[in-house]
């Protein structure tokens, strides 16, 4: 059984609605789920899963949210090579550009992106919290 790792940070609750579809995607395909906010997560945990899925909306002029989650992320970057992950978050302005450079950093970082990211705007709808599930799956 693959164990995965769903990690995420939510100021409003909309990356939190996907982390929880994520998890739900992946158990769905039999895999063993742990979901864990930001500040629960820590780099040398990264062993311990199979694949990773990381969540974080857009945050100031198009970033990651600096104070919890951009620390996690970057402890982990070391392990992320050759690693399964896939990421996703919500935004409420911008075109998406976070999601393009976090993309580029874990590629730079030789992450193997099992799956296109998922963004939304605000909440997910239908067709982005089953792309959510989809991404779960594709974890496993």
């Amino acid at each position: 059984m693959r164990k995965i790792a769903v990690v995420y940070w939510s100021g409003t609750g909309n990356t939190q609605i996907m982390a929880n579809l994520v998890a739900e995607g992946a158990k769905e395909a039999g895999a063993q789920v742990t979901l864990f906010t930001a500040a629960e997560f820590q780099a040398q945990q990264m062993d311990s899963f199979d694949a990773v899925a990381f969540g974080c909306p857009s945050m100031g002029a198009e970033q990651l949210e600096e104070t919890e989650f951009e620390p996690m992320f970057t402890s982990c970057e070391h392990k992320l090579s050759g690693k399964q992950i896939a990421l996703f978050g919500s935004y409420g302005w911008g075109d998406g550009a976070w999601m393009r450079a976090w993309e580029e950093t874990c590629r730079s970082d030789g992450a193997d992106l099992v799956c296109e990211s998922v963004i939304c705007n605000e909440a997910p709808d239908t067709l982005e919290q089953e792309a959510c599930k989809a991404m779960g799956r594709a974890l496993v």
